[in-house]
């Protein structure tokens, strides 16, 4: 089987479409940049609607024949999947830390998160009920939904391909991505890994395109029976109007803007480092970030200090190069757009501490922005309640308790939030009423087991572990 590096080592010419290399009908042909210095790495084609067509084919054909599998091939199938991804995960990190400007350091990080999407269903499977008994004549069947679409954002772009196909395809669905425009060459390389892997011929299609015509078009697709989205606001609604006339199940992970409550009983001087760090990690571009500090008002001068300290310590960069805490944004529009958000900001006399709008001194070219903190922030700015999608902190404080709760949940968002507290009883009350769906207290670590997804308009739904598996199921119940 040809793959697309053997045409060239950068250009994404083709699509995986029913289990082969094919030419595009699309003929739209887009550049791709590296962040970090601008330079053109490739190029991509992006398809068009008639592309999506012929993918929600490919897979529709093949669910017909998927959905009946056993426990036993769909057990081998993620293993052999692992396997090719596995395989070809160092070349993967070294793509995406060109492609999309995160350090060495994250890109690995995101490829183990991808892994554990793999070792997650291989946990799932073997002892799933499919079917069980649950009262008197009534038996309760869990069946594949069908043709999925997944439509993925562009900050983690592999595990976001794989944290929908691998549980999608576990649980017996077939499934069309369609990755963000702005990390093309990374899908078609994980294409070619995916291909490695003995997959039935239309089970996986991968298709770069925009989502204003390709990604709508797999939307309203009738043969499509569900969108799972991971992205903005606006473009998970976008995708969820054009879903509607079909009655489609549509799944959301949206966007952010985690609160990070400090109680007056934390040890400051590792919660306020450990908290600008992880606010700044990949350039802020995670929806998860702890991006406002929501400490004590008689701590703030305090707490001010230790995150302009920490801010200062860490060094931008290019992502390839040793000590480097974080790289530039990913691509134009991001630097354009929080440039812009840091400009309202001063203009609208909220008090900057750190960084600020505009490339670092030291930078000559890329989409470098330095680590930014505003504060004391009013919980009414547009930064203390819009997400920014870079490394921007605001620093925000509370009188009481019931006044640190209600700045916690004063926005749109509900993804995640964080606690830290030296009294797990008070930080665990304090989690329950916190409206978001993933709360973090003391900063534990990662949990593959745990569902992740948001309340409000973070989206609906959840992934990860057997919560993210049954998003891809249908419940029957057979009575009699």
């Amino acid at each position: 089987m040809q793959a697309w590096r053997e045409e060239s080592a950068v250009n994404a010419d083709r699509f995986h479409i029913a289990g082969r290399w094919v030419e595009p009908l699309g003929t739209e042909r887009i550049a791709v940049y590296n962040p970090a210095d601008l330079t053109v790495l490739g190029h991509a084609v992006m398809a068009n609607e008639a592309d999506a067509d012929r993918a929600v084919a490919a897979a529709r054909t093949a669910f017909a024949k998927w959905q009946g599998s056993s426990r036993e091939e769909r057990i081998a199938l993620i293993r052999r999947m692992r396997a090719a991804f596995e395989q070809l995960a160092p070349e993967l990190e070294r793509h995406l830390v060109r492609e999309i400007g995160i350090t060495t350091m994250v890109a690995q990080g995101q490829t183990r998160m991808t892994l554990s999407h793999f070792d997650g269903m291989l946990e799932v499977l073997p002892g799933y009920a499919f079917s069980q008994a649950i009262g008197d004549g009534v038996e309760l069947v869990r069946e594949p939904i069908g043709v999925v679409a997944a439509i993925t954002s562009w900050n983690a772009p592999v595990s976001q391909m794989l944290c929908k196909a691998v549980p999608a395809i576990a649980a017996g669905c077939a499934v069309v991505i369609k990755p963000s425009e702005q990390a093309p060459l990374c899908a078609m390389l994980l294409a070619e890994a995916m291909a490695r892997a003995d997959i039935p011929p239309g089970l996986l299609n991968i298709l770069n395109g925009r989502g204003h015509d390709c990604g709508r078009r797999l939307a309203e697709h009738p043969d499509v029976d569900m969108v799972s989205f991971t992205g903005s606001v606006a473009g998970g609604g976008a995708m969820a109007a054009a879903a509607a006339p079909t009655i489609k199940r549509v799944h959301q992970e949206l966007g952010g803007k985690s609160p990070n409550i400090l109680l007056p009983d934390a040890d400051f001087a590792e919660a306020v480092p450990k908290g600008v760090l992880i606010c700044m990690m990949a350039a802020g571009q995670a929806c998860a970030a702890p991006t406002r500090m929501i400490v004590p008002e008689d701590r703030f001068e305090h707490v001010a200090a230790l995150a302009v300290a920490a801010a200062q310590k860490l060094a931008v960069g290019p992502p390839d190069q040793p000590g480097i805490a974080f790289g530039p944004l990913a691509n134009e529009a991001q630097f354009r757009r929080v440039n812009a958000i840091l400009e309202k900001a001063i203009a609208d006399g909220q008090p900057l501490l750190a960084g600020g709008p505009g490339r670092p001194s030291h930078l000559a070219t890329g989409y470098y922005i330095a680590p930014t903190i505003f504060g004391p922030v009013s919980p009414d700015a547009g930064i203390a309640r819009d997400e920014i999608f870079g490394p921007v902190l605001c620093i925000l404080t509370y009188r009481d308790m019931d006044e640190a709760i209600r700045i916690a949940n004063a926005t749109e968002y509900g993804l995640s939030a964080y606690i830290e507290s030296a009294d797990p009883a008070a930080a665990r009350r304090i989690a329950g009423a916190l409206r978001a769906g993933y709360v973090n207290i003391n900063y534990p670590p990662w949990s593959a087991a745990a569902p992740f997804g948001g309340f409000k308009r973070s989206g609906n739904g959840k992934q990860y572990g057997v919560w993210g598996f049954e998003e891809f199921l249908e419940t029957k119940a057979i009575v009699g």
